[in-house]
């Protein structure tokens, strides 16, 4: 028994051998990952504006063990309650992450350096071909950490003038509503954003239900993104040029640096703006609740007629079955506004920069993958879900002899916007909106082009504009009387405030400074979610009263004083960018 046992083992390993199958021990079924790296390693990666957490999955993991054998588990301070507290609490335990992903100035870089936190990857860097094209960019983002040596990359890198918008289409900040509900409003003009308010109530009337059946409100708010204030409400405030910066209001076309904390600043007013509209019904009462990716299935769903940025609503609710029906996001003109929108970025943006950690297991395999992630394989691969970059060539797109051009699965992924579009199992399988990159991470900026001059954002390519001109498109265009797209049509208006793409550096504060700055932004960022939803107008005025003599208390002023300083600086190097044309 024993030799025919064996005999047959033989006679298998012969055919094995003769017809090329794939045996455990065969290295011709192993992937380009396998091959140059043997050991499968999971990585952990700390990101601040990643807004899911927990493994990759889908086709962008399948990239990713494919190329490296490795797979990504993203750590989102975004998801928990107070990111500063994860993002202090992994500093002092000696490990950030093996890949880190957040912004370098404020003393960011300087502090998690200084600290061995974070890896120098100037011996790593010879064969790097996509990196090279970007030396200068991580020599002056590496410069935040006051020595010598590469330790972040920045991300949305531009070769396009500072002074210019990087946005294609939408300007970075506009409002932008249903138009179609808008247009049964009877397209009423808006002087102030307060004169959308009863505007917004009737297109909540006309709305009925979403599509799943849900109650419909003009805003669903999320927590996740808080910052240094309540960020939903310092989105709108950029509806009128504000940039906000640690806790001042900075407009560079004005030259306005103001307190966040003033009575009567842009800040408060939209504050009150949305108190406003939740004593009307018109904020989704869910919303000290949610977080980004929630009100994201609500959008989907048609339950949101205002979005706070235009590539929002546009991404998430206009999808081909949507325009079809004559339903659709659109931005419109308001009076007395100028709407912020963000230069090119020449030496990328330091607020979102990727670093590795200085511990990590294999630094040679992490910089190989940054260095994927800057070529146009990467780029095209890695854009965020509503970054609208043109995904894997053979999935999404294809050349051909007249440009570009979206395959029928991109057509699903990016017009019809199928939820459930299942994923070839040749490209890892799964569905296109699971497997999109969690990195939320843009290496290049919205107009940039590849070797081959093809724009990684399809929303620049004829075929894209020719498939989803619309019956909204056409309606716009007809109302505001014009063939412009909206960024273009909103700077003829002189409705446009632009931030130069430019370098500043932000000093680093005392700790003792430090400590006040997070006291006030916990209570900046709490009393103003209370505001939003106070009982009554009193009740609103002595909460805003409370916020305002709990930050006196707490020596806000003294953080103010040099927030006012830093921002005076940066409002220098703004001028001097605009002045380079």
């Amino acid at each position: 028994m024993k030799k025919r046992l064996a005999q047959s083992i033989t006679l298998i390993l012969a055919v094995c051998i003769l017809t090329g199958c794939g045996l455990p021990f065969n290295g011709a079924k192993k992937t380009e990952g396998e091959k140059k790296y043997p050991e499968f390693i999971t990585i952990d990666v700390f990101d601040t504006q990643a807004n899911t957490q927990g493994l990759q999955r889908g086709w962008f993991a399948h990239i990713i063990r494919e190329k490296f054998n490795m797979q990504l588990n993203i750590i989102a301070p975004n998801q928990e309650r107070n990111g500063d507290v994860a993002y202090e609490t992994m500093r002092a335990s000696g490990k950030l992450g093996d890949l880190i992903l957040t912004n370098v100035d404020d003393g960011r870089l300087a502090e998690v350096v200084r600290e061995g936190l974070v890896l120098d990857m100037t011996p790593y860097l010879d064969d790097c071909k996509n990196l090279e094209k970007y030396k200068k960019q991580m020599e002056v983002t590496s410069a935040y950490s006051g020595l010598e040596g590469i330790y972040a990359v920045p991300s949305e890198i531009s070769e396009l003038p500072a002074y210019l918008a990087a946005d294609y289409d939408e300007p970075t900040n506009a409002p932008s509503i249903r138009f179609d509900l808008y247009k049964e409003a009877g397209y009423p003009e808006i002087s102030t954003l307060e004169d959308l308010l009863p505007v917004l109530k009737e297109m909540q009337q006309y709305a009925g239900s979403s599509d799943s059946g849900k109650k419909v409100y003009a805003f669903s708010l999320f927590k996740d993104w808080d910052g240094g204030a309540m960020q939903n409400a310092g989105a709108l405030t950029a509806l009128y040029g504000y940039d906000i910066q640690g806790f001042v209001m900075l407009n560079p076309d004005t030259g306005d640096v103001k307190s966040i904390a003033d009575s009567d600043s842009a800040y408060f007013r939209m504050l009150k703006l949305l108190y406003e509209a939740n004593q009307m019904g018109l904020v989704d009462p869910e919303s000290h609740m949610q977080n980004y990716e929630t009100v994201a299935g609500k959008f989907r769903d048609g339950a949101v007629l205002y979005s706070l940025w235009p590539w929002m609503g546009q991404s998430l609710y206009n999808s081909d079955d949507h325009l079809a029906q004559g339903k659709g996001f659109a931005s419109i003109p308001v009076d007395d506004a100028s709407y912020l929108s963000w230069g090119n970025d020449t030496d990328g943006k330091q607020s979102f920069s990727i670093m590795i950690g200085a511990d990590t297991k294999d630094p040679g395999r992490l910089v190989d993958f940054l260095d994927w992630l800057y070529s146009p394989e990467g780029i095209e691969c890695s854009g965020s879900p509503t970054g609208n970059f043109r995904g894997p060539e053979g999935l999404t797109w294809e050349k051909t002899d007249e440009g570009p051009k979206l395959t029928a699965f991109g057509v699903d992924a990016f017009i019809n916007m199928i939820t459930d579009l299942e994923v070839p199992e040749e490209f890892g399988g799964g569905t296109w909106s699971q497997g999109v990159s969690a990195l939320n991470f843009k290496p290049v900026d919205k107009q940039e082009v590849d070797d081959d001059k093809i724009p990684y954002y399809y929303g620049m390519w004829d075929d894209y504009e020719n498939r989803t001109a619309t019956l909204i498109t056409d309606d716009w265009k007809k109302h505001y009387k014009t063939d412009l797209s909206p960024i273009k049509y909103f700077e003829e208006k002189d409705m446009l405030t632009v931030v130069p793409g430019t370098e500043w550096v932000a000093e680093e504060y005392p700790d003792y400074i430090k400590t006040i700055e997070d006291q006030c932004r916990q209570t900046l960022v709490d009393y103003s979610w209370r505001m939003v939803f106070a009982e009554n107008d009193d009740d609103y005025e002595n909460l805003k009263n409370e916020l305002i003599g709990t930050l006196s208390r707490l020596d806000f002023e003294k953080v103010l004083e040099l927030n006012i300083e830093q921002a005076k600086n940066r409002l220098k190097v703004l001028e001097a960018a605009r002045e380079v044309k």
